[in-house]
C-alpha cells in the first residue's frame, strides 16, 4: 500500500475515527448524529510511506440516502518521502436526513487509481427545531 489515511470528522462537541487498516468507524454513542445547519469539517491524515515523491487527489463526496452524491471536493498536491498531511473539507448539512461521507485518494483526479482503500461512515442529520 503506498498511502496511509485514516478519517476523522471534527463535530461542534465531538469527533469521529476510522482506521485504514479495517476500514471500520469506532463510534460513541449517538455521535454519528448531525444537527441541520452545523458545519462539520472531514479531515483524514494522509502520510506517504514511500521512499519517492507522491502525487495525489484527496476527494471528500458525500451522498444523501437515495445514493445521490450532493457534494463533492477535492484537493490536489504532492507529499515528499515519509511526509503527512491533514487535509480538511467542511460540510453544512442543508436537510435532514442520512448521509454518506466517503473519502478518496488517487493518483490525480485526471487519473482515479486508488493509493488507499476509501474510507466512509454513515450520519444522520437532525432538524432539532422539527
Amino acid at each position: 500500500m503506498k498511502f496511509l489515511i485514516s478519517f476523522l470528522i471534527l463535530f461542534p462537541t465531538s469527533l469521529v475515527f476510522a482506521d485504514t487498516e479495517s476500514v471500520l468507524t469506532q463510534i460513541l454513542p449517538d455521535d454519528n448524529i448531525l444537527t441541520l445547519g452545523n458545519q462539520i469539517m472531514i479531515t483524514a491524515d494522509v502520510s506517504n510511506s514511500q521512499n519517492t515523491q507522491q502525487s495525489f487527489a484527496y476527494l471528500t463526496q458525500i451522498k444523501n440516502e437515495n445514493h445521490v452524491v450532493i457534494s463533492l471536493s477535492w484537493l490536489s498536491g504532492s507529499l515528499s518521502p515519509r511526509q503527512s498531511l491533514s487535509p480538511a473539507q467542511s460540510w453544512t448539512p442543508t436537510e435532514s436526513g442520512l448521509y454518506i461521507i466517503e473519502i478518496f485518494v488517487w493518483e490525480s483526479i485526471d487519473n482515479p487509481e486508488a493509493l488507499s482503500p476509501p474510507l466512509s461512515m454513515t450520519v444522520k442529520v437532525i432538524d432539532p427545531n422539527a
